[in-house]
């Protein structure tokens, strides 16, 4: 079975990419003769592209695609026009959400997904449950997997103030107010913050390594790669889950203030991060003032949280999502 998957012109960085990216090169790794062939699709010559990838799919342009009959064509969620070649050719269409938040943005006016023969993966528990009641229709879910070679737990941690990573380019202006609402209250407080934006995953790795805390205010999320990183580099998470984040978040907190009222899976691990609803800046704020004094105390929580945290992170690693990739796909072509 031939997979083509579609690129959208991105110009920055998106893991939504790069995990397009790992479905490409894990399908075109086992060959042919698994019954797999693979090639990405790019809409535009010129995109971003994410550094430190393992592995690697052919490229065609958009114009030498030529789909037929029995290939699978795999577009994400967000870009309905591009299912376009597959539909015409009569082709597998199969749409990744990977955001719940854009399933419908793309939609063409008095079109819905029941008039469309296309099938869905989801990134997540979550996204897939939000597929299921807004669609009518099962989503397998392919989770994305982190670099745990890249992305490892040192040794140690720098003495001295706490230091806080975050994105500020996720959510900017309800990071402020976390970081005002925390200054208030802790006017005092030894932390350094150290914003994450404008560079690779080597340097993101870096700057994880170094930090004690990693601030989440991503939303809306399908399955948010950055506490992930920051769980695998041995931080201490806080914050929101944009939704999709509860395919892995778990409250340390002793009596969380918000729980998903949507189903959440069994997962062989305990609370992982200090999590509270997506948007609530007041909540996200007390919860960074727990999480520096769990860091300052070296409590018995913090140390649980961090393991918790690393077990989390191994449950996703490459060589997961490359099993969860292989184990789909031979579903979908025996379908």
């Amino acid at each position: 079975m031939r997979t083509y998957i579609f690129l959208p012109p991105v110009k920055q960085a998106a893991g939504g990419i790069t995990v397009l990216r790992q479905i490409a090169a894990t399908l075109h790794a086992v060959g042919p003769g698994s019954g797999h062939e693979a090639a990405l699709v790019l809409r535009e010559p010129a995109q971003w592209t994410p550094s430190g990838l393992k592995g690697a799919a052919p490229e065609l342009a958009w114009k030498d695609l030529a789909l037929r009959p029995g290939d699978l064509w795999l577009v994400p969620e967000g870009w309905v026009n591009a299912l376009a070649p597959g539909l015409e050719a009569g082709a597998r269409c199969v749409s990744y959400v990977q955001n719940w938040a854009y399933l419908f943005s793309s939609l063409p006016e008095n079109i819905t997904w029941s008039r469309l023969p296309v099938e869905f993966l989801a990134v997540s528990e979550p996204v897939a449950h939000f597929v299921r009641e807004t669609t009518g229709r099962d989503a397998p879910v392919l989770r994305p997997g982190i670099d745990r070679e890249l992305f490892a737990t040192p040794g140690s941690k720098p003495d001295g103030p706490v230091r806080i990573a975050y994105m500020p380019r996720k959510n900017k202006a309800q990071a402020r107010q976390i970081q005002d609402i925390f200054h208030s209250r802790n006017p005092e407080a030894e932390v350094r913050w150290t914003p994450i934006e404008g560079m690779d995953a080597f340097g993101v790795a870096r700057i994880l390594a170094r930090s004690h805390v990693f601030l989440m205010t991503g939303f809306p999320e399908g399955c948010p790669l950055p506490p992930l990183e920051a769980m695998a580099s041995g931080c201490l998470s806080v914050g929101f889950s944009g939704y999709g984040g509860w395919d892995y978040m778990r409250p340390a907190q002793q009596n969380p203030r918000f729980t998903p009222w949507w189903p959440v899976r069994d997962v062989p691990w305990g609370g992982n991060g200090l999590w509270c609803a997506d948007l609530d800046v007041l909540d996200a704020a007390l919860l960074l003032e727990e999480a520096v004094a769990w860091v300052q105390g070296r409590t018995p929580a913090y140390a649980a949280a961090l393991h918790n945290a690393r077990l989390t992170a191994d449950a996703y690693s490459l060589e997961a999502q490359q099993r969860d990739i292989l184990d789909i796909w031979d579903g979908l072509r025996q379908g």
